[in-house]
């Protein structure tokens, strides 16, 4: 028995910040391997800079991805850190209230829209889906902690049953400087530990 475990998402899945095999995504393959006790097969489908309607045009077109979700077992997705992110920089760490609720709109509205592709594809079949809370990469502005809260109330409900979110705002909330890589922006080595700790706490259901 093998199952398959498949991340899709932004540079977080990709694991940069840290030396290969160090992201969360190995680092979650081997925690999901001594829960479920059997080997875990890992595709790692990260894109730097992936906005949530790139992703969500990659999972409702793109053929190879489709078949990838289809055929896995545990999926994790990490996405929306760049919608929020990108607005915030463009408004020089001031964002506009309206353009910021603008795009949380259009950034759930993405998501809600990837989870039903994905309970598409996998039919009736057995499976579950993480997603990755957002930490605040801008620990200085107040305006960015309030609107990466929102973005993660809505990620907690985003799905239901074999879904869960894995939290980490708190976990990195300060301790920005030892979790963080140079670029600020990146977990380091030690980051991406504490995620895949939150991911590996969400519990195996209903594989274990």
């Amino acid at each position: 028995m093998v199952y398959r475990y498949v991340a899709i998402g932004d540079s977080l899945t990709v694991g940069t910040g840290a030396l290969l095999g160090t992201g969360f995504v190995p680092l979650y393959r081997r925690m999901a391997e001594m829960n479920v006790r059997t080997f875990v097969s890992m595709e790692n489908m990260g894109v730097n800079g992936l906005m949530s309607g790139e992703m969500l045009q990659m999972i409702s077109s793109h053929p190879r991805v489709r078949q990838s979700l289809r055929e896995a077992d545990i999926i994790t997705i990490s996405i929306g850190g760049n919608d929020l992110i990108r607005t915030f920089k463009a408004s020089n760490g001031i964002p506009n209230a309206s353009k910021m609720t603008q795009v949380l709109g259009e950034t759930r509205s993405n998501v809600s829209q990837i989870m039903r592709h994905i309970r598409q594809l996998k039919g009736n079949h057995e499976y579950m889906v993480r997603s990755i809370g957002l930490y605040n990469p801008y620990p200085q502005a107040t305006e960015a902690a309030y609107w990466v809260r929102q973005y993660n109330s809505f990620l907690n409900g985003a799905g239901s049953g074999n879904y869960a979110c894995a939290q980490v705002y708190d976990r990195f909330e300060g301790r920005e400087r030892e979790l963080l890589f140079w670029d600020r922006v990146h977990p380091n080595a030690r980051g991406y530990r504490v995620i895949a700790e939150q991911l590996n706490r969400t519990g195996y259901y209903p594989f274990s």
